[in-house]
């Protein structure tokens, strides 16, 4: 049973939830606590899978309290609840919440969440998932520039120079960001040629998400034994799949961290390529002997695909939760609960769109939908509009 912990400092907001969810109480052990000290010492009696917090509360407020249960508890996922009024403050949760919610929440709103960060969890906590990862030894961790990046942009006021100056430390993170830039995806009327350009017509996010592609890209070098297009292959579908990502409606689609999950979606199979080439190469030969999908043959061949591999390792950097999810569910998103077109919803469209241009580049419009993907489509909603998604993405792919 699957352990939640609610935190307020009003008790009769606290009695509201256990009202609202009451129906739960035989598949989650739901724990209130009234402030954050009554919190932390809820935690000395065990950990918690789930723990969701108000933002606002005397003496200890929500981020200050998921920071000491980040240090005590770094498995529990967190979850913060703030007000319109509140965005300022809540700024400080963004390095230490996986999960924002807007106050007042509804319980479909607390039961859809809580489920997906517990699906979340089990799927990258597997036997399977460790073991591959166990065999690698030392992981390959983010970069001193990219973590002071990530730490400045946090700064509202932070300028374009300043986040120009700090990439421009590491030049080859400069040289990978200003490739990127000046590729097809962005589609940019000029080449930029410096990293003040660049950092001025995307945008700091942009740019920071740019940065974190870069990196991954220039950590994980496939073994040389993997021919060298391999890798080109995988950064040429990455950007594709987001600029389809990034044209796709934007009802509920956060884009910032929509088309960082997009350009990062297949990073497992370049962790694959790098740190496990034989299996990768095998993976590759069953998929041409099988006919069947390349997370089929990982997961015959390793017991785990590369979207569970790559979300993993996200998770490790310390990167959005939702990008994670999005990641690890991106060819079967329907094995979590989807009441919205989101962002692992547009990441999956988007990937099978951008493998349908690669395979028919003139002619898209009248291809039969495969299965599964077409139960998929249907199961989210999407199915009717998929034509359209298609001249979107064919658009993008011009």
């Amino acid at each position: 049973m699957k352990r939640i912990l609610f935190v307020d400092d009003e008790m009769n907001i606290l009695d509201g939830i256990r009202r609202m969810l009451y129906t739960e109480r035989k598949r989650w052990d739901m724990q209130f606590a009234l402030g954050g000290e009554a919190a932390l010492e809820a935690f000395k009696d065990g950990s918690f899978d789930v723990v969701i917090v108000d933002m606002r509360m005397p003496g200890m407020d929500g981020a200050t309290l998921l920071g000491h249960i980040r240090k005590i508890s770094p498995g529990t996922a967190r979850v913060i609840l703030s007000g319109y009024s509140e965005d300022s403050s809540a700024r400080r949760a963004i390095p230490v919440a996986h999960r924002f919610l807007s106050k007042p929440s509804s319980a479909d709103e607390l039961k859809t969440t809580i489920d997906r960060l517990c699906t979340l969890q089990d799927v990258l906590s597997t036997p399977e998932i460790r073991k591959v990862v166990g065999s690698i030894g030392e992981l390959p961790s983010l970069s001193s520039t990219y973590l002071e990046l990530t730490e400045a942009v946090l700064n509202a006021n932070i300028s374009i120079g300043q986040v120009a100056n700090i990439i421009g430390k590491d030049v080859a993170m400069s040289a990978k960001i200003l490739q990127l830039v000046n590729s097809a995806f962005f589609g940019l009327a000029q080449n930029v040629l410096n990293m003040s350009s660049a950092v001025s017509y995307l945008g700091i996010d942009t740019i920071k998400n740019v940065a974190l592609a870069s990196e991954a890209f220039r950590i994980l070098v496939p073994d040389p034994r993997i021919p060298p297009w391999v890798c080109a292959a995988m950064q040429q579908h990455a950007g594709q799949t987001a600029a389809i990502a990034n044209a796709l409606p934007t009802d509920h689609i956060n884009h910032d961290l929509t088309v960082v999950a997009a350009l990062l979606h297949d990073i497992g199979s370049l962790f694959l390529a790098s740190a496990m080439p034989d299996q990768f190469c095998a993976a590759i030969a069953l998929v041409e002997s099988r006919k069947c999908r390349i997370f089929e043959a990982e997961e015959e061949l390793l017991g785990t695909s590369h979207a569970e591999i790559g979300a993993y390792l996200l998770g490790l950097w310390g990167i959005p939760n939702p990008v994670v999810e999005a990641i690890a569910f991106h060819h079967q998103p329907s094995r979590i609960q989807q009441t919205v077109f989101d962002c692992t919803a547009a990441v999956y469209v988007a990937d099978v769109l951008s493998h349908e241009l690669e395979a028919h580049p003139n002619d898209v419009a009248g291809l039969e939908i495969e299965e599964p993907d077409r139960s998929c489509l249907a199961r989210l909603g999407v199915l009717a509009k998929y034509s359209e998604f298609r001249v979107l993405a064919l658009e993008c792919y011009k």
